[in-house]
């Protein structure tokens, strides 16, 4: 299997899949009409933790982790809409709250690639 698809699909699914689940959660409690900004706090560290730890010993090109961001964001963009707008019909789903998740969806894999670049220890010769 292709390694940027097993990463895109798999961590994208599973970014998105947690996301998805935790905000059902938390719109049965009182945080229901702040949870974007609920996930977005708890999440985000999660998200930057897991990518850096998953391609920190991979040796990547900076092109890999762009194609990564534009995945992630396409995966979130695409079931957020099939099984959240369509599927519960909210009055104003994409607000602030979201469209800062999918930038953050997108920075993440880019800013840790460009990271990993910068910071990757030279071959030994």
């Amino acid at each position: 299997m292709n390694p940027l698809l097993g990463d895109a699909a798999g961590l994208g699914l599973a970014f998105w899949l947690i996301g998805y689940i935790l905000g059902i959660v938390l719109f049965l409690t009182p945080f229901a009409p702040v949870m974007g900004w609920v996930l977005f706090v708890c999440l985000t560290p999660v998200m930057v933790f897991v990518t850096f730890r998953w391609f920190s010993r991979r040796s990547l090109p900076l092109s890999y982790f762009v194609q990564l961001a534009v995945a992630w964001t396409a995966i979130a963009v695409v079931l957020d809409d099939l099984f959240i707008v369509l599927l519960f019909h909210p009055a104003a789903y994409y607000q602030p709250d979201v469209l800062v998740s999918y930038a953050v969806t997108f920075l993440v894999p880019v800013c840790t690639g460009w990271y990993l670049q910068e910071h990757r220890p030279a071959p030994l010769s």
